[in-house]
C-alpha cells in the first residue's frame, strides 16, 4: 500500500514538473509552423512592395518558414493597416508600415485603429530620402538658387506632388515653411506624370523618390540639386543635403518598419526582430539599398517606437501649419 501511494505521489510530482517545464518554454516554441503574411498596404510593384518582398525572401530563409506578401491597397494605406490591427496577435500576420502610418493620424480624425494601442513594433527596417530635382535647362542649380528665385518671384514657382500627405508632398511643405518661401502645390496621381510636366516646364521642382528619378538624373534628363535626408547619401555623395545647402535643420525621410498586432508575445517579436536584422545585412538588401537609396537599420523594437513618435509629432505640426486635409 505504501509503495502504491509513493508511486502515485511520484507520478503526480513528475506530471507537475512536466507542466511547469512546458509553461516555462518560450512563447515561440514551435513558431513558426505555418505561413507568415506580411501585409503591404500598397499595390504591387512600388517601392514598399519591393522592400517587403526582399525582406520576406531573406527572413523565410532564416526562419525556415514560408512568408508571403499580401497587397491590400486602399484609403491611403488605412485598409491594409486596419486588417492587421484586427488580426490575431500570434506572429503570423505582420504589417509593412511606412511614413503614411505616422501622418495618417494627423490627416484622419477618425481612423478605424489606434496607431499606438493596436500595434507592436518589430523593427525599423530602413530609412530613405527624396531627391530635389529640377529641369536640367532650369537656371536653378542649387537650393540657394531655388530660394532666391522663389523669394524674388513669390508664387511663380510650383512643385509637383503625388498624393496628399505623401513624403513627396510633405517634404515640399516642410521646405516652404523652413525656407520661408511660397511655392504653388500642383497635385498629380503619380510620380510619372509629375516628372513629365517637370520636363515640359509646367512645374519647376519636385521632391521625389530616388526610385522614380535616379535613372533620369543619371541620364541627364533631370538635375538633382539636393537630398532631403539629414546626412549625405553614399548613393549620391556629390549632392548636399537641403540643410547644408541653406535650410538649416531640414530633414524629410521616408521609412519602412515591421509591425505585429498588439499583444503579440515578446518572444515572437524578438525572434522576428533578430531575423529582420539579419535580413537587411544580406546581399539582396545591399543591392536594394543602392537602387532605392536606403539606409538599413533593423534596431530593437523600442527604436521604432521612438522614431515613430518623433515622426508623428513633427509631421503633425507641418500638416496643421499648412492646413492640409484629406478631401
Amino acid at each position: 500500500m505504501q509503495f502504491a501511494r509513493d508511486t502515485k505521489i511520484l507520478s503526480a510530482l513528475l506530471a507537475l514538473a512536466a507542466c511547469l517545464a512546458l509553461s516555462s518554454l518560450p512563447a515561440f516554441a514551435g513558431y513558426p509552423d505555418r505561413t507568415i503574411r506580411i501585409v503591404v498596404p500598397f499595390a504591387p510593384g512600388g517601392g514598399t512592395d519591393v522592400i517587403a518582398r526582399t525582406l520576406a525572401q531573406e527572413m523565410a530563409k532564416d526562419l525556415g518558414a514560408s512568408i508571403i506578401i499580401e497587397n491590400k491597397p486602399g484609403a491611403g494605406t488605412i485598409l491594409g493597416t486596419q486588417s492587421v490591427a484586427a488580426s490575431a496577435p500570434d506572429g503570423y500576420t505582420l504589417l509593412m508600415g511606412t511614413f503614411a502610418n505616422a501622418v495618417n493620424p494627423s490627416l484622419n480624425a477618425k481612423l478605424p485603429y489606434d496607431a499606438h494601442r493596436d500595434f507592436a513594433a518589430v523593427a525599423l527596417i530602413a530609412r530613405s530620402f527624396n531627391l530635389v530635382v529640377v529641369n536640367p535647362a532650369s537656371p536653378i542649380k542649387s537650393i540657394g538658387d531655388l530660394i532666391a528665385v522663389a523669394k524674388a518671384e513669390p508664387n511663380k514657382l510650383s512643385y509637383g506632388t503625388y498624393g496628399t500627405g505623401t513624403s513627396a508632398h510633405l517634404a515640399g511643405e516642410l521646405f516652404k515653411h523652413m525656407a520661408r518661401v511660397n511655392l504653388t502645390t500642383v497635385p498629380y496621381k503619380g510620380a510619372a506624370p509629375a516628372i513629365t510636366d517637370l520636363l515640359g516646364g509646367q512645374i519647376q521642382v519636385i521632391f521625389t523618390t530616388v526610385a522614380s528619378a535616379a535613372s533620369l538624373v543619371a541620364a541627364g534628363q533631370l538635375r538633382a540639386i539636393a537630398v532631403t535626408s539629414a546626412e549625405r547619401s553614399p548613393a549620391f555623395p556629390e549632392l548636399p543635403t537641403v540643410s547644408e545647402a541653406g535650410v538649416a535643420g531640414y530633414a524629410a525621410e521616408a521609412w519602412y518598419g515591421l509591425y505585429t498586432p498588439a499583444k503579440t508575445p515578446r518572444d515572437i517579436i524578438d525572434l522576428l526582430n533578430k531575423s529582420a536584422a539579419k535580413a537587411v545585412q544580406s546581399e539582396a538588401f545591399r543591392k536594394l539599398g543602392v537602387n532605392e537609396g536606403l539606409v538599413m537599420v533593423a534596431e530593437p523594437p523600442e527604436a521604432l517606437d521612438r522614431y515613430f513618435s518623433v515622426e508623428e509629432t513633427r509631421w503633425r505640426k507641418v500638416i496643421q501649419d499648412a492646413g492640409i486635409k484629406i478631401e
